[in-house]
């Protein structure tokens, strides 16, 4: 069963602000863009990273992350302009393999490959 709607896919065409809260040594949060989410076939969710470094320490004591996604340019529930998500998940770096490869001719800048396995998606607004 798909946990990513296509209302999901909609707001990943359209250019926004991603925040990704992750919660091990400390509470941290980073930001990133719609445009550099690649979803994998079983709905995993890569994300470029360059820096991220306080993400990944907490990644290392605790998996969990939240992360907050949206666009002014889809229509959310009852035609209101604008709808988003929070997605609930865990998370890991991935540093080689044939998905950092791929990502890394997408993205030349990253150095490493946030990797985040969905548990949860549910649509806000």
């Amino acid at each position: 069963m798909s946990k990513l709607s296509e209302k999901f896919f909609e707001v990943t065409a359209h250019e926004g602000v991603v925040s990704i809260m992750s919660w091990g040594v400390e509470p941290h949060l980073v930001n990133t863009w719609n445009s550099y989410l690649v979803v994998t076939d079983d709905e995993r969710i890569l994300i470029p990273a360059y820096g991220f470094r306080k993400t990944q320490k907490n990644i290392e004591v605790n998996d969990k992350v939240k992360i907050s996604l949206g666009s002014k340019d889809v229509l959310g529930y009852k035609d209101y302009p604008g709808t988003g998500f929070v997605i609930d998940g865990s998370a890991r770096y991935l540093e080689s393999g044939e998905e950092f490869d791929m990502m890394k001719s997408k993205f030349s800048f990253l150095t490493r490959v946030l990797e985040i396995t969905v548990d949860s998606a549910k649509q806000m607004l």
